[in-house]
């Protein structure tokens, strides 16, 4: 299953992982488009809020550009950078030309739909 990741009227999209977070944010979308404010941190990914926790699978992972996974349970993470940490796969865009570029420096606004 894939989601659609539009970020300023670019749409990407992203290969879901097959866990209990990704299966709750299919859940999620499945009631309708989720709209993300995202802010920059540390130059390497945008993280914002899902305003509700999904389950946690963490594992120790070296995150790379592409990469969606889950934080702390209610944090959504997108790479355009790499980082190790632990974290919940939630997906992984599947062509990452422009990318980068569309995620820019400083807030974004994301949507998240499921392709159909």
């Amino acid at each position: 299953m894939r989601i659609i990741v539009n970020v300023d009227n670019d749409d990407f999209a992203a290969s879901l992982e097959r866990n209990s977070a990704a299966a709750a944010l299919v859940d999620l979308l499945e009631k309708g488009p989720l709209t993300l404010s995202l802010s920059d941190y540390a130059g390497f990914e945008k993280v914002g809020s899902l305003e509700q926790s999904l389950p946690e699978e963490n594992r120790r992972l070296t995150a790379v550009p592409g990469d969606i996974v889950l934080y702390q349970g209610d944090q959504i993470v997108f790479f355009y950078g790499s980082n190790s940490w632990s974290y919940t796969p939630l997906a992984h865009i599947d062509d990452l030309s422009g990318w980068e570029n569309a995620l820019g420096s400083g807030d974004v606004t994301v949507t998240l739909t499921l392709e159909r």
